[in-house]
């Protein structure tokens, strides 16, 4: 593949088809398809070679292979399942802070008594609910979380990045399916396409016993299996914390 080297100044920023497809080692009639939107089915690897030519970000380039319904070459491989990991378990259980292991169809699939008590009416269904049926159907959840429209697709489109990793389980598939059913919200939110990675930040519940509370959000990856998430709330010094029992 013969280099491009630097671009000649033009009136409209950004590379033209030609260069892109040069950099992808694909072909422009291909390209032009694309864009065009016709039906074709591109390999995982062209996609991939059409990903790190536009230096996507993660999210980005996992939406693309959703789109797409191909699974990223560079991706963790591992089997569709519902156990924690024993890292993310182990973790979990440790802390006293809040805290909770997503699946890639984002089950809980473990969570410590602290994440139980803060999240009012998360296990009423069970010992591994779903939290996005949570946050879009539970009454519960609209009271817990202020601003609750603004965090509720905030929180799908931090979904809508693992969707990508998940895309080979029929379970993830199955949620969205269903939200899209029965939840005007979701399926507006989903519609709209927006995609976004996991970040920390504050957050902020009105708990119906403890009040206002506020902590700091982290969320890490497991090693083995990167569509597993641990998620855990630190207490802010000016937030009230409701330790595990």
């Amino acid at each position: 593949m013969t280099p491009v080297g630097p671009p000649r100044r033009r009136r409209t920023p950004g590379l033209r088809r030609e260069d892109l497809a040069d950099l992808a080692g694909i072909g422009t009639t291909w390209l032009a398809w694309v864009e065009q939107g016709r039906d074709i089915r591109p390999s995982a690897a062209m996609l991939a070679r059409l990903a790190d030519a536009l230096h996507l970000s993660g999210a980005e380039r996992d939406y693309m292979f959703a789109l797409a319904d191909r699974r990223d070459p560079a991706a963790p491989v591992g089997p569709a399942a519902v156990q924690a990991p024993p890292a993310i378990a182990a973790a979990v259980e440790a802390l006293t802070w809040p805290a909770y292991g997503l699946d890639p169809a984002w089950y809980v699939c473990c969570a410590n008594g602290a994440a139980r008590a803060l999240f009012v009416g998360l296990f009423d269904a069970g010992d591994q609910p779903n939290l996005l049926d949570y946050v879009f159907t539970h009454p519960a959840a609209r009271g817990l979380l202020p601003d609750w429209r603004a965090r509720a697709a905030r929180i799908l489109s931090e979904f809508r990045r693992d969707f990508g990793r998940g895309v080979t389980d029929p379970r993830v598939h199955m949620v969205v399916d269903r939200l899209c059913e029965i939840s005007a919200e979701f399926a507006v939110e989903w519609d709209r396409q927006a995609v976004l990675p996991h970040e920390g930040g504050a957050r902020r519940f009105d708990h119906p016993a403890l009040g206002a509370v506020e902590y700091e959000q982290h969320t890490l990856a497991e090693v083995e299996r990167g569509d597993f998430r641990l998620i855990f709330l630190e207490p802010t010094s000016g937030g009230k914390c409701r330790k595990a029992p």
